[in-house]
């Protein structure tokens, strides 16, 4: 058989999961959540629960299965490795399923990351079980998915005013952190990822951009990091110091919900503030999601340009053809997903539908986290310098801190409306 490219194939996966949702056929939802011992038997550990945990294994095993075979992997080493990594993924779930866990904000994918670190550094995987982690499958799958979420008709029903703050933030916000990056000297693909996660959306946000450019897991898992670890200080802080600042809730929510990159992270900010500055904090951050597609379409476009233009030696401007060749094309996937959903698909079928493709869009990141630290090794993260993207993170989020909270001034001071 013919193999496809792997692009192809996760647009044609994510597809698959998308119009089985529609008609009904999805993947069942366990219970993650947990407060204490009893809990974790009585409702993650019980019958009914554990045989989701079985059906949701049997879904994404054949979908992955089917992915392999497309892209012409072998099929053997696959299925010798895909159950550790799903135990693995949902133990992550778990973990960030707890009460007190739940209340950091702490996302499953920073324990998925934790646990393959663990397992790859404590006992020596042979080469042919690395080889057959399908990383890339599962974050493109994911990212298709994730399309469905970034619904269009929501932002423009809810309020223009998050919209145009949405679109100066990202702008200024991203070239800001781009300029402090290429001055530090940071390598590129770190440099477009750091970006994307400071004045997009965080952690979505730098997974597309790397899925977009091709960029190296290791630097990934790195943002996410920063993303996860500095959203808890912002979480808390912001909101005292907005009432010290004597801001009104509008103003506070929209300053959480441009700033703050991760989307748990702004709803629980926001509801220390207050509901309005809950609303409003919530309508920015959708806001911003939404142009999650546009900039990684863009994105795209200027990384495949430019790295043709970089290799080709004969021409310094590829014509269409090499553009396309080079053009990621789960992007289209995503794209595709989010029109479909913004303007085809009735609200009632997106509704009853986005429980379960969020579970399961989550789950394929989950996923695709264990495999970047089953593959990895912390010797690997030590000869890499990453002070220098620190400092770069860091000032690019003060910048973002600061910039965020004049255009929130400026739009929502003295609005009631929303």
């Amino acid at each position: 058989m013919k193999k496809l490219h792997e692009d192809w194939v996760t647009v044609i996966l994510g597809f698959l999961v998308i119009l089985l949702a529609l008609v009904n056929v999805q993947s069942p939802v366990p219970d993650y959540n947990w407060a204490n011992a009893g809990d974790l038997g009585a409702k993650v550990f019980s019958g009914a629960n554990i045989l989701n945990f079985l059906i949701q294994f049997v879904f994404v095993l054949v979908l992955s299965l089917i992915g392999t075979a497309l892209t012409g992997k072998p099929l053997k080493h696959f299925l010798y490795v895909f159950p550790l990594v799903y135990i693995l993924s949902v133990s992550a779930m778990i973990i960030a399923g707890n009460k007190e866990v739940n209340a950091l904000n702490l996302e499953a994918v920073i324990f998925s990351l934790t646990l393959g670190l663990l397992v790859s550094n404590l006992f020596k995987l042979p080469d042919w079980f690395r080889a057959a982690l399908s990383t890339e499958l599962f974050v493109k799958i994911g990212l298709v998915i994730l399309g469905t979420g970034v619904i269009f008709r929501d932002i423009l029903k809810t309020g223009y005013l998050g919209l145009i703050q949405a679109v100066v933030v990202v702008l200024a916000v991203w070239y800001a952190a781009y300029w402090i990056c290429q001055r530090l000297k940071i390598d590129k693909e770190m440099t477009m990822m750091i970006s994307s996660a400071v004045s997009i959306c965080g952690v979505s946000a730098a997974i597309a951009t790397a899925g977009a450019i091709q960029g190296d897991n290791k630097k990934l898992s790195y943002v996410i990091s920063l993303v996860l670890v500095t959203a808890i200080p912002m979480m808390i802080g912001m909101p005292y110091l907005a009432n010290i600042m004597g801001l009104s809730q509008e103003v506070t929510g929209a300053w959480l919900g441009g700033s703050i990159d991760t989307t748990g992270a702004v709803v629980a900010s926001g509801t220390l503030v207050g509901e309005a500055a809950l609303k409003v904090s919530t309508i920015v951050k959708f806001s911003q999601n939404v142009l999650l597609g546009l900039a990684a379409f863009a994105i795209s476009v200027y990384w495949t340009i430019s790295s043709s233009k970089n290799t080709e030696t004969k021409e310094k401007n590829p014509g269409l053809k090499v553009i396309w060749e080079r053009f990621p094309k789960f992007v289209l996937g995503f794209v595709a997903a989010s029109l479909l959903f913004s303007f085809v698909v009735s609200p009632a079928a997106v509704s009853s539908v986005k429980g379960s493709l969020k579970n399961i869009q989550t789950l394929w990141f989950v996923l695709a986290f264990t495999s970047i630290g089953l593959e990895t090794r912390f010797a690997d993260l030590m000869h890499r310098d990453n002070r220098k993207p620190l400092y770069a993170f860091l000032a690019a989020q003060g910048i973002n801190i600061l910039v965020t909270l004049v255009i929130a001034y400026l739009l929502f001071n003295g609005y009631t409306d929303i």
